[in-house]
């Protein structure tokens, strides 16, 4: 695991596989909040990179290495019999000792060009969304009507705690912003939700509920008073509550769709990631704004903020859409259990 979405991506699939009497090794590398994650829901685990590394493209080329030595030194002594995860090291490693290895992912090869071309070639197969393009190694491709989203967000395995959303639920609607650091090697160039931006959004949603900041960046003066201190393992029951979600994440546009949660995502992705635009122009859960058009930022936040009843419609959007959708973390399970090797 490299990032704390991963957590949610494979925790349930963990957990199904050690109940059905098979042994999972979990690594990780150092990222924001994922070992608080793997602490608090008390899943043993290896930090291969504790120290975490840089952004540049020299410290992610050395940072690899370092974690593929540390990982070879695990798999001698535990001997996997496969390998499934959302790094490249799984691919390199799988591939010279001769273990299969899954490499899930969901966004599209020319969204992330560098892991592709790192990993895609030595990895047994690429897991992703039936929808996800993953270029010239489709064919090493197994896909599946769903989103990672899924494999934790199910209703299968998503139950949301209206405690966990108190006492912001009680006191009328709320509204989610999140803004992301955009730092990855793949997020170069891109730009999302600015303080100036965020200090109109502010001014746009007051008057018709309460705004709640979850940042993993640093933010003014001005907009520290909306931050909210959650226990992040109960996010998702702050944002199945939520009337509505503003961000330049993907990973949480994507989630707040998936329960049902009118989407608003601005950065410089919008239109380019096949799952979202799928969840958008399928499904009508999200809408992606480029950075250029701001204006419109505005004008559906206003629209959307006015509409008292947008979350009843949504709820039936998502009904539709779990209709057509899988649970993944079923279907993750079966694929690695059942795996020949």
């Amino acid at each position: 695991m490299g990032h704390p979405a991963h957590f949610h991506l494979f925790k349930n699939t963990i957990a199904a596989l050690q109940a059905r009497g098979h042994l999972v090794q979990v690594l990780i590398k150092k990222k924001d909040i994922l070992e608080d994650l793997l602490r608090s829901a008390g899943l043993e685990h290896i930090n291969i990179n504790p120290e975490g590394r840089g952004d540049s493209k020299l410290a992610i080329i050395l940072g690899l290495l370092k974690r593929e030595w540390e990982f070879y030194k695990v798999i001698r002594k535990f001997k996997p019999d496969i390998m499934a995860g959302t790094s490249a090291e799984i691919a390199h490693l799988g591939f010279l000792l001769g273990i299969p290895s899954l490499v899930f992912n969901e966004d599209d090869a020319s969204v992330v060009p560098y892991f592709a071309k790192v990993a895609y070639p030595f990895a047994k197969h690429v897991v992703a969304p039936d929808c996800t393009d993953v270029g010239k190694w489709n064919s090493k491709k197994i896909g599946y009507p769903g989103y990672h989203e899924l494999a934790y967000l199910h209703p299968n395995n998503f139950i949301p705690n209206p405690l966990h959303a108190q006492p912001y639920k009680d006191r009328g609607r709320y509204f989610v912003l999140r803004f992301a650091k955009l730092t990855a090697h793949h997020d170069e160039g891109r730009t999302g939700i600015s303080n100036s931006i965020a200090s109109r959004l502010i001014e746009i949603l007051k008057p018709y509920g309460e705004i709640l900041i979850t940042s993993e960046r640093e933010i003014n003066s001005e907009l520290e008073p909306y931050r909210v201190a959650i226990d992040p393992l109960h996010i998702h029951s702050l944002l199945y509550y939520a009337d509505l979600y503003i961000g330049d994440s993907q990973t949480m546009a994507a989630e707040a769709a998936v329960l049902g949660t009118p989407s608003i995502r601005f950065n410089d992705f919008a239109g380019e990631i096949t799952y979202l635009e799928e969840l958008e122009h399928l499904f009508g859960l999200t809408t992606g704004i480029p950075t250029k058009d701001v204006e419109r930022l505005f004008e559906i936040t206003g629209k959307y903020a006015k509409d008292v009843t947008l979350k009843q419609q949504f709820e039936v959007k998502r009904s539709k859409m779990l209709e057509s959708r899988i649970d993944c973390a079923g279907f993750f399970t079966k694929l690695i259990s059942d795996f020949p090797c």
